[in-house]
């Protein structure tokens, strides 16, 4: 199925790529249907029966033909200075991504500054710091449309879109002052507002900000805008609409069901929504905001979000809930974070070892029985991340072992809790042993959650016509989270193996596709159309997987980072380009900075 032919270059050709014989989802919503597409000059120039000769044509006969994915929550605001692949999204059809999400980037910076920016990073999306300070190429910029000129000189497997972050524009302006609960002045406000402006201005694609108290820096405090007053949000957001151009993104208070403050005062939800559409009523801007199913003790609070959503929208505001397409599940590995990582033993004897060999070592009942009976060293930075190992090894029995592929929506009965009740073992050295099986290859990931029943409630989110997709993370918690694979898990588990209630393939394509491209003002982009950008996806549907996470030290600084192999995608196109072959990259680097 579905291979490329090379057409000698003495031929006559017509055009530079045709796909013949697929199935065409088109991104526009309307039914699948059979046809070729022509690209030329890296536009689609026909879509039908095409007759005419390419130079390179691909037979994607059962498979299907679909517009490149576009991510809009990313996080490569420091893997663009390193890598030109962009993995994992490149390895899952996206062919655009939108970075700088969550308050948390790397421009504006002040000379000097470039540690605090590296922390927030850090500690709240979970990069190594010791990757940033290493791979980034730090004094190439300090204003934002200067980062956008540093982009700009870049070639990468897939489009960038870049957002300014809330965090670096309030320490920029405001210093140690910004990290605080304190308002800004008036000529702070006017500053803040003039540094988004001018990068909207210059080609951002948005501006970010966090409100969330779980998100923190690597030394424990509340990132720069958690508890900015609404004048402040609503100065950026005018200042945004001024210039005509850019989303407004945000993480409201309460997303995860936290507190509003460290104080133990709990956030109120609608107070949040009324911030975010009186930011989206004075700028005329569209709004995205993150949007999940609370905790037990208001589970039903999305909904009425989603109502409120509905009335501001007819009200003549612009929000657009960003919801993911399965529940976040935290990966547990020898290779990244484990319950037994802060251990005497393990941290002094055990974990400067190779893998294998750690493996090993803890299998021997003398390192296995210290390891269990000793107590946790806290860390030095008590950032966001700081009990994650505590959180693990109390939610032990939770645990979901991965398997190839990976089974989406398991039963409880699954779980590394229900193995060690069948067992007649104690969870914890359940789960101890599991880690350590295999050379310490396995993975495992927890949720809290009845996953069949957060499908459900997934799926009712998904089919609002206010909602788009998102929350994939790429980029970021590269030792915890594996959600890049989101664009796929899209194809197969909600268009595909849903045992009832799957969703249509021709609405999964286009939520990923024109709704995000549309949302960011992308209108080149996200349908296969005559006219329209050469961004594509030839999927073998059938085939289309997505596998356990495989540890890789390739960061800089010799960072860990998992990523799941993927496997289905007979072909990426970028920009008309062919980017990735039957899984694997071609080398070619056709993407470019995207500006507003």
């Amino acid at each position: 199925m579905a291979c490329s032919t090379e057409v000698s270059r003495g031929e006559l050709h017509m055009y530079d790529i045709v796909i013949r014989g697929g199935s065409v989802v088109d991104g526009t919503g309307s039914p699948q249907r059979g046809a070729d597409v022509a690209i030329q000059d890296g536009l689609v120039v026909d879509v039908g029966s095409v007759t005419g000769a390419a130079r390179r044509e691909i037979d994607a006969d059962g498979a299907l033909v679909t517009p490149g994915w576009v991510d809009v929550h990313t996080h490569y605001d420091g893997q663009v200075s390193w890598d030109d692949a962009i993995d994992p999204s490149f390895s899952n059809g996206v062919t655009t991504v939108v970075m700088g999400n969550c308050g948390v980037g790397f421009a504006p910076v002040a000379p000097g500054a470039e540690q605090e920016l590296i922390e927030l990073m850090e500690g709240v999306e979970d990069i190594p710091g010791a990757a940033l300070a290493e791979g980034i190429e730090w004094g190439r910029w300090e204003s934002f449309p200067e980062y956008l000129d540093y982009l700009a000189t870049r070639e990468y497997s897939l489009d960038v879109g870049a957002q300014i972050a809330h965090g670096a524009v309030r320490y920029f302006v405001m210093g140690e002052r910004g990290k605080t609960d304190e308002d800004a002045t008036a000529d702070e406000l006017q500053q803040m507002a003039d540094l988004v402006g001018q990068a909207v201005e210059a080609g951002a694609v948005g501006f970010s900000t966090s409100r969330t108290i779980g998100h923190r820096s690597l030394w424990g405090t509340p990132v720069p805008g958690t508890f900015a007053a609404e004048a402040e949000l609503v100065a950026i957001a005018e200042a945004m609409g001024r210039v005509g151009k850019g989303v407004f993104e945000a993480i409201p208070a309460g997303t995860v069901g936290e507190l509003r403050n460290l104080g133990g005062e709990r956030t109120n939800q609608f107070e949040e929504h009324d911030i975010l559409r009186a930011v989206s009523k004075a700028s005329g801007r569209p709004v995205t905001f993150t949007l999940v199913q609370s905790p037990d003790y208001d589970p039903n609070l999305w909904r009425e979000i989603l109502q409120l959503v509905g009335e501001a929208n007819a009200d003549g505001a612009q929000l657009h809930p960003q919801v993911s397409s399965r529940p976040i599940g935290f990966l547990t590995g020898l290779s990244g974070y484990h319950a037994f990582m802060r251990r005497p033993t393990y941290l002094d004897k055990l974990a400067h070892l190779p893998l294998a060999a750690r493996a090993t070592e803890m299998a021997r009942p003398e390192v296995r029985a210290a390891i269990m009976s000793e107590a946790d060293v806290r860390p030095d930075a008590p950032g966001s991340m700081e009990n994650v190992y505590g959180l693990f090894r109390r939610s032990a029995p939770l645990f979901y072992p991965l398997a190839d592929p990976v089974d989406l929506a398991p039963n409880r009965d699954q779980t590394l809790g229900a193995e060690a009740k069948r067992m007649g073992k104690d969870p914890v050295e359940h789960l101890y042993d599991f880690l350590i099986a295999d050379g310490g290859l396995r993975f495992a990931s927890l949720s809290t959650a009845d996953i069949p029943a957060r499908m459900d409630v997934l799926k009712e989110m998904l089919e609002n016509e206010h909602t788009v997709t998102g929350l994939s993370d790429a980029g970021a918690h590269v030792t915890l989270i594996c959600d890049g694979t989101m664009p796929t898990t899209q194809l197969t588990y909600w268009a595909r193996d849903r045992q009832e209630n799957t969703l249509p393939l021709e609405f999964v394509v286009e939520k990923q596709t024109r709704r995000n491209a549309r949302l960011y003002g992308m209108t080149d982009r996200g349908t296969i159309e005559p006219g329209m950008r050469a961004d594509l996806n030839v999927i073998d549907h059938e085939r289309l997987a997505v596998d356990a996470p495989v540890a890789h030290d390739d960061l800089p600084a010799g960072g860990t980072r998992l990523l799941q192999p993927v496997r289905g995608y007979v072909a990426t196109i970028c920009a008309g380009v062919q980017t990735r072959d039957h899984d694997a990259d071609t080398g070619a680097r056709p993407g470019r900075l995207v500006r507003s």
